[in-house]
């Protein structure tokens, strides 16, 4: 079943925004952090910090690595993150409804 990521990590993900078109949500984690398994809708992604994270999509397990301040489209999915670095990760969600 697909989960809210405020929901299923309050801890980590924050709304800073909201209406009827789009959700903005924060993201801050640490070193070592992991969300349980989340779903977002089509959304744009913001870093506002590089960072190094594993992707579990489809039971399927990728390393990411982004530099900050990159914009990126994220098609819908279902996914649980991890942060493999050194560095915390903090970054936008902007949410399409």
């Amino acid at each position: 079943m697909s989960q809210d990521p405020v929901s299923t990590n309050p801890e980590l993900y924050t709304v800073v925004f909201e209406n009827d078109r789009v959700r903005v949500l924060e993201y801050q984690d640490t070193p070592g952090d992991q969300t349980s398994l989340h779903r977002h809708p089509d959304s744009v992604m913001i870093t506002l910090s590089a960072f190094q994270r594993e992707l579990t999509v489809g039971g399927k397990t990728v390393a990411v690595e982004k530099p900050a301040h990159e914009v990126g489209w994220l098609p819908a999915q279902e996914h649980i993150g991890h942060n493999i670095g050194t560095t915390p990760t903090h970054a936008l969600f902007v949410e399409l409804k």
